[in-house]
């Protein structure tokens, strides 16, 4: 059974914000990098330990594994993906 991929609300503002090309690029690479293994992504250190990033281009894809699949938390320039504590 494939993993389940979850959005975090905010993530559909991150997705607006990009043209709409690069955000079927990014919805196409978190569901292929996802659903199939789940181990594409690299995890985060320090203040995001327990967390992963997709690198999509110039754009992050930051994530959690949970027990049922996977919650998608950002989607953002790599320059503002990490800054003012959220993710």
């Amino acid at each position: 059974m494939p993993a389940r991929i979850e959005y975090k609300a905010s993530v559909a503002n991150d997705l607006e914000q990009l043209e709409p090309s690069l955000a079927r690029q990014v919805l196409n690479k978190i569901e292929r990098a996802l659903r199939s293994e789940g181990r594409s992504g690299k995890p985060l250190a320090g203040e995001f330990a327990g967390l992963y990033r997709l690198r999509v281009k110039d754009y992050r894809v930051i994530y959690a594994r949970t027990t049922d699949g996977y919650l998608v938390l950002r989607i953002a320039h790599r320059s503002e993906a990490y800054g003012k504590g959220r993710p």
